[in-house]
């Protein structure tokens, strides 16, 4: 094999001008993915600290930056082959712009702030500087690699001046400019998705998502196992040990559902409409996700006879009825699966209903019986669509 070929060598090229281009993830985006498994349980720390619209507010909005810090690289990569030294280079400093924002979690709303929009510049930067070595190579994306360039060189120096604004001007500046950033990809006439070589691939995009909410699925039984430990496993009524148990079997039917309905699911086709609802289907799906982990860590707090903590039934019950409510628009936007004939609107919608309906019951009853409401509208959900399935594989 010629140098020129080498992984390590071989400079970013457009997967449509590859023989043998995959959808697999390279170990270098796996590697970046590690750095949001910290983002996220601190993000989610958080959340628990601030359980008030404020907080809440500012939990979403820290991880929908998150998630165009992780997504946006995700879909250059998607994009463009690029394995070569330079790449690696910038994907190590790209993770230390990461690592910056989730350390300044914690004290995001004081003197964290200009570490997370500075650390957020950067990111943008760099994604021009990866756009720009795109262009170099690809003589067929030039105007596609220079609308990039332009857009991500202009928000990374935004981003970067509200990090010495006053507050509450930085926030709304930086909230302002966050926005205009995905107009430039759902307006028709302005999306950068108009060029034909902008084109991901979507078994890629599929997995990478996959593993995404996976690791923020997974939050959850950092959250349940940490709060468990500090209480100490040895100092708890059998009781505690029943809602742990409860709490990690939900996180792992979450996963279930995800993964047999809409999981590595490609979308149907290559529209606007469907590319768009894909992306923030999956944004919604996993900060409603995060917002169920945080709520479980509430299973060893309470015994069987105490009522579940209000707020934290709160974004227990929304975020489960938000989760199913975007699988339901997943199974509308991805190719047919032979599962989607057994989870159908009727499911989702119980689900959906049964789930709302148990925040306002939480209050007035034991904590088992809130579990066991809360439970019938997760498990309805894999539950119901395996019952239809049986029901077939038998006539067969």
């Amino acid at each position: 094999m010629a140098l020129h070929d080498h992984p390590m060598w071989r400079k970013p090229q457009h997967h449509h001008d590859l023989k043998d281009a995959h959808d697999h993830v390279h170990w270098a985006e796996l590697f970046y993915d590690l750095v949001h498994v910290v983002s996220i349980f601190l993000l989610g720390n958080y959340l628990s600290q601030h359980l008030n619209v404020d907080g809440f507010l500012v939990f979403c909005g820290v991880f929908i930056v998150l998630w165009y810090a992780w997504g946006e690289l995700s879909i250059f990569n998607s994009i463009y082959v690029s394995t070569d030294l330079w790449h690696r280079i910038t994907m190590s400093i790209m993770i230390c712009t990461v690592m910056f924002m989730a350390a300044a979690i914690p004290s995001i709303d004081g003197g964290g702030w200009a570490y997370f929009a500075l650390g957020f510049a950067v990111n943008r930067a760099l994604l021009a500087f990866l756009y720009f070595r795109a262009r170099r190579n690809n003589a067929t994306a030039q105007c596609m690699c220079s609308e990039q360039i332009r857009n991500f060189s202009l928000f990374a120096i935004i981003f970067a001046v509200t990090a010495f604004l006053p507050k509450p001007y930085a926030f709304w500046v930086f909230a302002l400019a966050m926005v205009s950033t995905q107009a430039l990809y759902m307006i028709p006439r302005v999306s950068v998705l108009r060029y034909e070589r902008f084109a991901p691939r979507l078994g890629h995009m599929a997995e990478r998502f996959g593993l995404l909410t996976l690791i923020v699925l997974g939050e959850g039984f950092f959250k349940l196992v940490v709060t468990l430990a500090q209480k100490g496993i040895d100092k708890v009524p059998l009781d505690i040990l029943v809602n742990f148990v409860i709490g990690g079997i939900s996180i792992f039917v979450m996963c279930w559902i995800y993964f047999d309905f809409v999981g590595n699911g490609k979308a149907r086709d290559s529209k606007l409409a469907t590319l768009v609802k894909w992306w923030l289907a999956h944004l919604v799906l996993m900060i409603c996700g995060v917002m169920v982990g945080v709520a479980l860590a509430a299973e060893v707090k309470v015994d069987f006879w105490e009522p579940y903590p209000t707020k934290y039934a709160a974004i227990g019950c929304f975020g489960l009825a938000g989760y199913i409510a975007m699988l339901w628009v997943l199974q509308n936007v991805i190719e047919h699966r032979v599962a989607n004939d057994f989870g159908r609107a009727d499911v989702r919608v119980f689900g959906i209903v049964v789930a709302i309906g148990c925040f306002f019951v939480v209050p007035h009853v034991p904590s088992i019986v809130g579990n066991l409401i809360w439970g019938t509208a997760l498990l309805s959900q894999i539950v119901i669509p395996l019952l239809r399935g049986w029901n077939k594989f038998r006539k067969e």
